[in-house]
């Protein structure tokens, strides 16, 4: 197989805790994942970019839309997991995710971790932005990142951090989900059969990186990121798409 510089994967499970179905749920009439497809194929070549599921559901799906399709196993602990075993039978420099909840991603940011990956290609990468809205900052749903002077990640939490002693918000920063691995990483990664514990008590994959000793450099990226995580986020990403017409 011709090595490629890098791939898009973008990884979809049926079956999520909090959202059944999620990747086929329909937004304004067109299912999360393909809006998601949509948004990634706007900002690199559609031969570069794959759905990895392991259902046939959201596989015939994909295919209706001639998307390219990775069926992976149904043991993956995480996304990332399940980029990993892409990995294995794609071969490239770079691997992308871009998590398959985010049908209002932002092309722009893809670039921007394209280039950085072209910059940092052995290093581990995710995206950042600023919160400017204390109802994110107190949100359960939302990772908040606490980062070095470098731009390296110190910690993650779905915690209000950092914070006052008196617990008052002055400034954060949340995750964008959209990540970049050399293939080196993605391998260490795998190798872990359980989620790492602060992993496992987050439930914030990133945090495996930093529990089996990789760095984890943090990318300035846009606010217009919405994901859909619950029920009550499909009204506001149709209302987003809207008034964005997307």
């Amino acid at each position: 197989m011709k090595k490629l510089d890098y791939v898009v994967i973008i990884p979809a499970r049926y079956g999520s805790t909090r959202l059944e179905g999620k990747p086929l749920l329909e937004l304004c009439g067109i299912p999360v994942i393909v809006r998601t497809y949509l948004q990634c194929v706007k900002a690199c070549d559609a031969d570069k970019i794959f759905v990895a599921c392991d259902d046939e559901r959201i596989k015939t799906v994909c295919d209706s839309y001639g998307i390219q399709v990775l069926m992976t196993s149904s043991n993956c602990l995480t996304g990332t997991d399940r980029v990993a075993e892409c990995a294995e039978v794609l071969n490239a420099d770079v691997y992308i995710n871009v998590q398959g909840d985010e049908p209002v991603f932002e092309p722009e940011d893809l670039h921007r971790i394209i280039d950085a990956a072209k910059t940092f290609p052995l290093d581990v990468l995710n995206g950042i932005c600023e919160i400017d809205d204390e109802q994110l900052f107190r949100s359960g749903t939302i990772p908040k990142a606490v980062i070095r002077n470098d731009g390296r990640l110190l910690y993650m939490s779905r915690a209000a951090i950092p914070t006052t002693k008196n617990h008052k918000f002055i400034k954060s920063w949340r995750q964008v989900c959209v990540y970049a691995f050399p293939k080196k990483s993605l391998e260490a990664f795998r190798k872990q059969k359980t989620k790492t514990p602060l992993e496992k008590i987050e439930d914030i994959e990133i945090l495996r990186f930093l529990e089996i000793g990789w760095d984890v450099r943090m990318i300035p990226l846009s606010k217009q990121s919405v994901g859909v995580d619950t029920p009550e986020d499909i009204a506001k990403v149709e209302r987003v798409i809207l008034q964005r017409g997307l």
